[in-house]
């Protein structure tokens, strides 16, 4: 972040504190049940899609382009599970709020790499249905492996770039006089809310990081939806129109899921309780990557298949006199 400093000159100095105090969910009663929860979800957002990536990584049928973006859906919600959940559960059922500096910026780093990578994902995914619903007899030549493979970079590269800025210009702040952090963790915008200097350069970040990877990814992915639902009004059979919609069913659910929470926190932000507020954007971070691998799963044909081949289980079994097992394909030859 030297950069960032060095490029105001070498003389100026910054106030910054040896730590900052994370609030969280002081004042909400029978809280360390809610801790118990994050515990149980963090384990079910862990085994969930460890086993999606193992299934698409160990299935030859799902190499397809598709399945490269799920695996990365997978992996960024299981990094992100794993920056945040069990660094909550430090700092807040083993009262651990004194964090330092240094190490609630790298935290702060890491969740929104993590949260602004899902939205992304979510707009390869939208852009993958487009092209299978809109151009069906180009899909393999528009997406390809090595087409996947350069927007899941370009992701990657474009998310660290953005919020390295906003880390960087967090280290141009000086701290006076408070540190404690209404939230329950280093959040971007409670941070330069703290600063005793101008920290203008920090707002206007801080207001284009939603613009670009909430709202922007949204309204590309609501009017590809409008255009979606346009070509399927002109398909002639309503056979045609349900088995198109059907493939896009698994991502409209995660659409679902993680954007709805955020609208309803940035809405109605003024009528909800400061402490709502931080349970409902706990639940924002934490809970789409503990369905994204059961809602994958459940409603994608592929894996579902690919989990019954790999576990053993696509022929039922039944029991014989005597303790023995006999597979329900072999049936017939006994």
């Amino acid at each position: 972040m030297e950069f960032f400093n060095s490029a105001l000159g070498k003389n100026i100095s910054f106030v910054r504190p040896a730590y900052f105090i994370i609030s969280g969910f002081i004042g909400i009663p029978n809280i360390k049940y809610y801790y118990v929860f994050l515990f149980f979800v963090f384990v079910v957002s862990v085994l969930g899609n460890t086993a999606v990536m193992a299934v698409i990584y160990l299935d030859h049928n799902l190499r397809a382009p598709k399945y490269i973006m799920v695996f990365n859906l997978a992996f960024v919600d299981l990094f992100g599970s794993s920056a945040l959940v069990p660094k909550l559960l430090d700092i807040f059922l083993f009262d651990h709020r004194y964090i330092p500096y240094n190490d609630c910026l790298t935290f702060l780093f890491f969740c929104y790499t993590c949260l602004s990578m899902q939205t992304l994902n979510l707009v390869g995914l939208c852009y993958d249905r487009l092209i299978a619903i809109i151009f069906p007899l180009h899909y393999h030549l528009k997406v390809t492996h090595r087409f996947m493979f350069s927007l899941i970079a370009s992701f990657w590269v474009f998310v660290i770039f953005v919020v390295l800025i906003a880390v960087g210009l967090l280290t141009r702040l000086s701290f006076c006089k408070s540190v404690l952090i209404n939230s329950f963790f280093c959040d971007h915008g409670q941070i330069y809310k703290l600063a005793c200097n101008d920290r203008s350069p920090s707002f206007g970040i801080g207001m284009s990081l939603p613009v670009l990877l909430i709202w922007l990814p949204l309204m590309f992915i609501l009017f590809s939806y409008l255009y979606i639902a346009y070509a399927l009004s002109k398909v002639a059979t309503v056979q045609e129109r349900v088995k198109a919609f059907k493939t896009c069913t698994a991502h409209l659910s995660l659409v679902a899921i993680y954007f709805i929470p955020i609208l309803i926190t940035f809405t109605m932000s003024s009528k909800i309780h400061p402490n709502g507020r931080i349970i409902n954007l706990s639940l924002t971070s934490v809970f789409p990557p503990m369905l994204n691998p059961i809602i994958y799963v459940l409603q994608t044909q592929e894996i579902k298949e690919s989990v019954k081949k790999l576990f053993k289980i696509r022929n039922a079994k039944c029991t014989l006199p005597g303790g023995f097992y006999v597979s329900a394909g072999t049936r017939g030859a006994l």
